[in-house]
């Protein structure tokens, strides 16, 4: 059986749109699966952005109040830190939440210890710095998530 060339080229033509129509469907939906993917990401670094934040927020003011206070008088002065920590092991990695641990269990010995014994403790200002390990943490793990 033989084709005739009207048949041949009518039939090349409707491949070739074929083609260029599922190419072009193809590039549009990988590009929004792209941009779906990215905006996700995103809005996961920015919900974490907002609970480190508050953590930090948190963890500040506790210890200046255990600096400053000689006991805890008003164990509800750390339940802000808990709900934050828990809120971070929902999101956080493992490393994050390790060292947001860290720093409860610093404040609270801060508690624990009179003002002049933290003071000959902590003689230098970055002895001061909590948060330092748990901001590290939190770029770092800023950085893997973007």
């Amino acid at each position: 059986m033989t084709m005739d060339p009207a048949t041949i080229t009518a039939v090349s033509a409707l491949a070739g749109s074929a083609i260029g129509a599922l190419s072009s469907v193809a590039t549009s939906w990988l590009t929004q699966h792209r941009q779906n993917r990215m905006q996700r990401l995103e809005q996961e670094a920015s919900r974490r952005e907002r609970l480190f934040g508050e953590f930090i927020d948190q963890a500040s003011r506790a210890y200046a109040d255990g600096v400053v206070q000689e006991r805890l008088d008003d164990p509800s002065k750390l339940v802000p830190m808990y709900t934050a920590i828990s809120k971070l092991r929902l999101f956080a990695m493992p490393a994050t939440i390790g060292a947001a641990e860290a720093v409860l269990e610093h404040v609270v010995t801060t508690y624990e210890t009179t003002s002049s014994a933290l003071a000959a403790r902590h003689s230098r200002v970055a002895a001061h710095d909590i948060l330092r390990v748990f901001a590290e943490a939190c770029r770092a793990e800023l950085t893997s998530v973007r």
